[in-house]
């Protein structure tokens, strides 16, 4: 089977592996139709992924059909079309047993830590399968980047009275401004990049978007929110100058979420953060239920994904196509690859 590897940064290579073919009593063989390319994937090619290693095989946002299975199940069944929870936990650590996969204390997620799904055909343990009769391969795909904002909008608790500060307007943070709308939130967008701005108004309707040129301060947000700071701020940007700005923005008795991450130490003003009891949050990966919710919102006509996938590839093309998405000329919201 053909599978696309990434041997070191910027190298990419074909390479014929062997389809599977034993499978365990658990396990699942799915065939991949369409891949989502995440910031985690740009971010491995550039040699700039933590916890990452060469060579491997990218790919975490996955359609795909199930194939064959291990043994019968009620839940799932060959031919399905099927979204790929890439959270392998252990299942038997502390995070685990108190039903907190996503931060598992030995998790593997696929395309990052083992191989992923830039291959024809993956085996997947069965209970990472979630499907809808309805959904296309390509909004299956999307499930896993829409789990990420669900979880962070989930952790936080928003309400429809929260005013609601994203500071970021890449897909996560597209994601948890669908979610904190979904909610009634009032929401502020905040990013350096117009086009995204833009797209965050016209298509997510968000009620304020900001630019964020040097010198911005609080005073602007207090400026469209009737002279108060969010309730809640989400950083989505994984840049330190950005999250350790963000705590200014928060308003008092407010909550502050980091859903984006960097290697390194973050630091705060420490009188600021007691005087405004200000909660911090940290939100990673995302639940089961997370996707199931989501299937269900998209079967219902409730979260409209088309809008998203601005750029397609054949999985022929994708090493081609790879830098060219890489350029901000290239105005990518989000990539899909068609196997």
């Amino acid at each position: 089977m053909k599978t696309l590897v990434l041997d070191n940064p910027t190298v990419f290579t074909f390479q014929e592996k062997e389809e599977p073919t034993s499978l365990q009593a658990d396990e699942a063989l799915v065939k991949i139709k369409k891949i989502g390319i995440c910031g985690t994937d740009y971010h491995a090619f550039r040699g700039k992924q933590p916890f990452f290693s060469y060579p491997r095989v990218l790919g975490h946002e996955l359609g795909a059909e199930v194939v064959g299975l291990g043994s019968d199940t009620d839940a799932i069944h060959v031919g399905d079309r099927v979204t790929i929870e890439p959270y392998l936990n252990c299942g038997t650590c502390q995070s685990c047993l108190n039903d907190k996969g996503n931060c598992c204390e030995n998790l593997q997620v696929l395309g990052v830590h083992v191989d992923g799904g830039m291959t024809e055909y993956l085996k997947v343990p069965i209970r990472k399968l979630h499907p809808s009769k309805i959904l296309s391969f390509e909004q299956l795909a999307l499930v896993e980047p829409l789990s990420i904002g669900a979880h962070a909008v989930q952790r936080a608790e928003v309400n429809p009275k929260d005013l609601v500060l994203v500071i970021g307007a890449g897909p996560i943070g597209l994601s948890v401004m669908q979610f904190a709308k979904l909610r009634g939130a009032t929401v502020v967008v905040l990013d350096i990049n117009k086009e995204r701005l833009n797209f965050a108004k016209e298509q997510m309707q968000v009620d304020f978007i900001l630019e964020a040129k040097e010198g911005f301060t609080p005073d602007a947000l207090r400026s469209c929110l009737d002279g108060f700071l969010p309730t809640v701020v989400f950083d989505a940007t994984g840049n330190p100058n950005s999250m350790k700005n963000a705590f200014n923005y928060v308003a008092f008795g407010g909550k502050l979420v980091f859903v984006g991450l960097f290697i390194g130490e973050a630091s705060f003003d420490d009188p600021l953060f007691h005087r405004r009891e200000t909660t911090l949050l940290a939100s990673r990966n995302s639940l089961p239920q997370d996707f199931s919710s989501i299937i269900q919102l998209m079967e219902s006509g409730k979260i409209d994904i088309k809008p998203w996938v601005t750029h397609s590839a054949d999985f022929e093309a994708l090493p081609h196509v790879f830098k060219e998405w890489l350029d901000p000329k290239s105005k990518v919201i989000k990539a899909v690859v068609t196997l």
